[in-house]
């Protein structure tokens, strides 16, 4: 099939391209680099225009990281429209060609719950509150209309660890330098997932026609920041454990560390476990000591 990719330069679509072209698909990298890195046998384009053959399926990876700055007004705008806007493009765009895609993967998270204490949340679950909510529910709605007749899945990430990048690299910090920590009082869920898992979890719904609507991409034992934090005590050895105090959190990040950091969702993939996919790394134990050999 002819893919095009969205994001495909970014933490998950650089894992996922390779092993695209690898099955033999056709895969057009769609990025506002100039001069990416050559990934596999992708082609790159820069606008839309440049697209050489019809869309079989597209996957829209693409939007500025939640955690990668503080949440101020122009922040959250570039939030917004590196996801919104460029999915109303993209629908624009494939609405007027004659040959539509048949399989529409686009991104969401599990923001889309918003905090909600100890609640088991599967996919039927209702949307929440808050920017992070708000962002995942208009994004959901652009990639609807987009989509048009398409076989759309909504791939709802939870926290997607791996060491090249991502959350991982900052969360394990602490742990490197002898201390372990979690944050305010641990109990808060982290609904988390593998790399590996993330781009096996976007290649099954591609394959699979019975998976459509809202997918929960999170491994099925979501951890307490606690639990994560013995998990992490496994694999480095650490002199003194402490917590991270809320009100810290929200000195250093603002409004981020409310909705991201000291509260959390316990999120579960029934879509994804009702259809047969198998997880590689499927507890946290598993998962980290991948990472760190």
């Amino acid at each position: 099939m002819e893919i095009l990719v969205t994001g495909g330069t970014g933490f998950i679509g650089e894992a996922l391209v390779p092993v695209l072209c690898a099955k033999g698909h056709g895969v057009t990298v769609l990025t506002r680099q100039s001069d990416p890195a050559q990934i596999s046998d992708a082609r790159f384009i820069q606008e839309l225009s440049q697209l050489e053959t019809p869309i079989d399926v597209v996957i829209n990876l693409a939007g500025a990281s939640l955690a990668a700055k503080r949440w101020n007004a122009a922040y959250k705008d570039e939030m917004v429209n590196s996801r919104v806007l460029l999915t109303q493009r993209l629908g624009e765009y494939f609405r007027a060609v004659e040959k539509r895609p048949v399989i529409w993967l686009n991104a969401s998270a599990i923001g889309f719950y918003g905090p909600r204490g100890d609640e088991t949340l599967a996919e039927s679950a209702d949307t929440g509150t808050g920017f992070a909510a708000e962002l995942c529910r208009d994004w959901e709605a652009a990639a609807k209309k987009a989509a048009g007749d398409a076989r759309l899945c909504l791939m709802r990430l939870g926290v997607v660890l791996d060491k090249e990048g991502g959350a991982y690299p900052q969360m394990a910090q602490p742990f490197q330098m002898g201390v372990a920590n979690w944050i305010g009082d641990g109990e808060q869920w982290l609904s988390w997932v593998h790399r590996d898992d993330v781009v096996a979890a976007i290649c099954h719904a591609m394959d699979n026609a019975d998976v459509a609507g809202a997918v929960n991409v999170t491994a099925p034992t979501p951890v307490t920041s606690r639990g994560f934090c013995a998990a992490m005590r496994k694999v480095h050895r650490t002199l003194v454990a402490i917590p991270m105090p809320g009100v810290v959190m929200r000195a250093m990040v603002g409004e981020m560390a409310d909705e991201l950091l000291i509260t959390g969702q316990k999120v579960l993939p029934q879509a994804l476990l009702s259809s047969g996919f198998n997880f590689t790394h499927a507890d946290i134990d598993t998962a980290l000591k991948a990472i760190e050999t």
